[in-house]
């Protein structure tokens, strides 16, 4: 009897294993030869991502556009839906992706992942962003699930294109223009980002992981904002936590002089002096000459030969101080004085390229002229 029953559990195990095998399918390729496809490019800091598959026009040219894709909306005989545009494709869906917030053509999408669609029409072509991304095809397209509808003219393409593809064209810092080329047509759309508003978004997320644990980056991100003149108060707070004794910033020239360039950018300058004056002793030789070079193209003379004149007594004799002490004197008139330091630097300098460069600025102040 035991053996009966043991008999019995085996064989129908055996054929549950069998029923559940036979739902599965083994993997083949896609329906109709149409190629499963995807295409992505960053747009600023935005990634985004179209899947797609790919049918072929396979000797329907003049067949495609007005015909295989219908104009407009239609009823494709299966589904709920009874006015459905084209699903942009074949087979599944179509689908965009945005890592953050776009425009598309001018108008407002948040970041996220649509199903798209697309409306033929020889003059104009309307474009659906839809909250459905799973459906196969349009078949259960509803109006109601769009987020985003713009419309825009298809045009001529300059040779045929056998099978659909996504193009990234027309690439610039902040934007791109995708193609949906088939056939001998292209349906474009712009894609714009708010590139400095990911950019702050993407700071202020990055700092609260393991890259905010160094003054570096806390300074990198103030800078970003000084230079750009945006989110000054709490790139304020970021230049502070990067000259705080918590990641070493305190001791660096970089960090304060970042912070004093988002003083100056909040119009706060005579606070900028202020932190000015205790960022100066840390800088290096390298680094005064800069700030004071920095002073001289902003035609601040006076200002410039006094950290000409500091970097000079902190490192007397070198290229760079002799040089920066010639720019210095040159600045505010004397020309003669400058040219004594400039023939210093001349003799001393590392290349030849920079030994010429010093002869020509000797020339110059000969010619009685400034060399800033």
């Amino acid at each position: 009897m035991k053996k009966l029953l043991y008999a019995c559990i085996i064989t129908a195990s055996i054929q549950l294993g069998f029923a559940g095998m036979a739902k599965a399918q083994l993997t083949s390729l896609p329906d109709g030869d149409n190629k499963r496809a995807s295409v992505s490019e960053q747009i600023g800091l935005a990634d985004v991502t179209i899947r797609y598959s790919r049918p072929a026009v396979k000797k329907r040219d003049g067949h495609i556009w007005g015909e295989l894709v219908p104009p407009g909306y239609v009823d494709q005989g299966f589904g709920p839906s009874k006015s459905a545009p084209w699903r942009a494709g074949a087979n599944e869906s179509t689908t965009i992706d945005f890592s953050s917030d776009v425009k598309i053509e001018g108008q407002p999408l948040a970041a996220g992942k649509y199903g798209f669609f697309v409306a033929y029409g020889a003059d104009e072509c309307t474009l659906f962003f839809s909250k459905n991304t799973s459906s196969w095809g349009s078949f259960f397209y509803k109006a109601d699930e769009d987020v985003l509808r713009v419309k825009v003219k298809p045009v001529p393409a300059d040779k045929s294109v056998e099978r659909l593809k996504y193009e990234f064209a027309d690439e610039a810092p902040a934007s791109a223009t995708v193609q949906l080329q088939w056939e001998k047509l292209v349906i474009p759309f712009k894609i714009e980002v708010d590139a400095m508003k990911n950019q702050v978004a993407m700071f202020r997320d990055e700092l609260r992981s393991e890259k905010g644990f160094n003054w570096e980056s806390w300074n990198q991100a103030a800078l970003y904002c000084a230079q750009n003149k945006t989110n000054l108060e709490e790139a304020l707070m970021w230049a502070d936590t990067a000259t705080s004794r918590i990641f070493g910033g305190d001791q660096s020239f970089q960090a304060w002089t970042t912070k004093v360039a988002v003083l100056q950018a909040l119009g706060r300058n005579s606070e900028a002096d202020e932190v000015m004056k205790k960022a100066l002793p840390l800088g290096s030789e390298t680094d005064l000459y800069r700030y004071a070079r920095s002073l001289s193209a902003e035609k601040k003379a006076k200002e410039a030969f006094a950290v000409y004149k500091m970097n000079y007594d902190k490192h007397p004799d070198t290229f760079f101080t002799n040089a920066g002490l010639g720019r210095g004197y040159s600045g505010i008139g004397d020309y003669k004085k400058a040219i004594t330091y400039i023939e210093k630097a001349q003799a001393q300098a590392p290349s030849k390229p920079a030994k010429d460069n010093m002869g020509k600025q000797i020339k110059t102040l000969q010619d009685g002229k400034d060399i800033n």
